[in-house]
């Protein structure tokens, strides 16, 4: 067990990365001292912002080798995106292999990766050089999910039973990087990219807790995919001339509307189901996150954008378009609700301080890559539901070798069309 500050550094540059920057502000025993991006302005921006926030001496490294076998880097953070995860992965794995490098762990951000053989190659790698792994699942950490969860089995499950239904969804107007919206790159489109969230958030409340998630085994899957608004040829052209000429939703469409209902047998012989949606397609103040549960005498309900702070703006304040009141904001004038701290309210916060004593041996992982993978079996179920049309047992034949049509760039999918 170790009290000295955890060196982190981070593969990825990008808004993931500066969201968990943000967070370390709140973290104790630990500094961002370093940063990998494979374009060097992003990582030295990214570095910058670092020291900005007084979050450590964060330098750009020129390769993850280089930073790997730094002695000041303890840990990695790993944000890339998940064309890179492979590579990421082996380059990271092979400095420690040839002994250059002595980390204490790797955290990854999600999904693990884009299909199931991938997760279960990059976690054998991992495995290979013991190092300790964790999975950065932030809305698990919520404070309010936490809280909920917590008092609910206490007090409502310990006197009526356990509960029996959980739903969560994420919903926002669309990611910010182009990657994100290619099929090909990302590995399938919103479904891929914020399920993994809310399928897990499902599971995590009904399971009890101080219990393994294997208490609450999913037995199977319906999904259904779609994409609603930006395959319409009006936002056909706006999402290219945002994200440029290769997103081209006219010719292959990734979904931008995703529901799963997944059921599960409990250790204790109950069927529990849980209910997950998630969209690129919400028109709204910004991103929303929300999760309820209920029970046979009891309930919770959660909703990032039921906010304590408001703000009202006529038509004659006009200025720049930003991001400054909420993730994803859509507008700048009317009634607007404020997440004043983002970083903690989603998670993030209480997420890496548990990392961060995870690897200086101070606490167990509540997630690792094995759950990661378990992620990603249940995403690719989800897909392979939502291409047959039917309900699913799970997990279900061929699993391991699906990719999804969406990731071979299908050019058909479920659109909205003209009434």
């Amino acid at each position: 067990m170790s009290s000295a500050p955890l060196g982190i550094g981070f593969i990825g540059s990008g808004f993931n990365a500066r969201f968990h920057m943000q967070a370390f502000r709140a973290v104790r025993d630990s500094e961002v001292r370093g940063v990998w991006s494979p374009n060097r302005a992003n990582a030295e921006s990214a570095a910058r912002y670092a020291r900005g926030l007084d979050v450590g001496a964060c330098q750009p490294f020129r390769s993850i080798a280089q930073m790997v076998a730094d002695p000041a880097i303890d840990a990695i953070w790993l944000c890339g995106p998940n064309q890179a995860r492979i590579e990421n992965v082996e380059e990271l794995t092979d400095t420690i292999a040839r002994g250059r490098g002595k980390l204490r762990g790797i955290a990854c951000e999600k999904p693990l990766a884009r299909t199931v053989e991938e997760a279960r190659a990059v976690t054998a790698m991992v495995k290979k050089v013991r190092l300790r792994h964790g999975y950065l699942e932030n809305q698990l950490f919520a404070p309010q999910v936490e809280t909920g969860r917590s008092l609910l089995w206490a007090r409502g499950a310990a006197l009526t039973g356990r509960p029996f239904l959980a739903r969560a969804a994420e919903e926002h107007s669309g990611p910010h990087m182009p990657w994100f919206w290619q099929g090909r790159l990302q590995g399938g489109g919103v479904l891929n990219d914020m399920m993994c969230h809310s399928a897990l958030v499902v599971r995590h409340l009904l399971t009890r807790p101080g219990e393994p998630l294997s208490t609450v085994r999913p037995v199977s899957i319906t999904a259904r995919i779609a994409s609603l608004k930006w395959s319409r040829p009006e936002y056909v052209k706006r999402l290219k001339a945002a994200m440029g000429s290769k997103v081209d939703y006219a010719r292959q469409p990734a979904e931008d509307f995703a529901a799963v209902t997944i059921e599960f047998e409990t250790s204790d012989g109950y069927t529990v189901m849980g209910e997950a949606t998630t969209s690129w397609s919400f028109v709204g103040a910004g991103l929303r996150l929300s999760a309820e549960l209920l029970g046979p005498e009891y309930s919770m309900s959660w909703n990032t954008l039921d906010s304590g702070l408001k703000l009202f703006f006529s038509r004659e304040v006009r200025g720049r378009a930003g991001e400054d009141l909420v993730e994803k904001q859509n507008a700048e004038v009317g009634l607007m609700p404020v997440v004043a701290n983002e970083a903690a309210a989603y998670g993030y916060e209480a997420e890496n301080r548990h990392f961060v004593r995870v690897f200086q041996g101070k606490e167990k992982p509540l997630l690792t890559w094995d759950d990661g993978v378990e992620v990603v079996r249940i995403l690719m179920a989800a897909y392979m539901s939502a291409e047959k049309g039917r309900t699913l047992r799970f997990p279900p034949t061929g699993l391991d070798g699906f990719v999804p049509d969406v990731a071979k760039g299908a050019k058909k999918l479920r659109r909205a069309r003209r009434t």
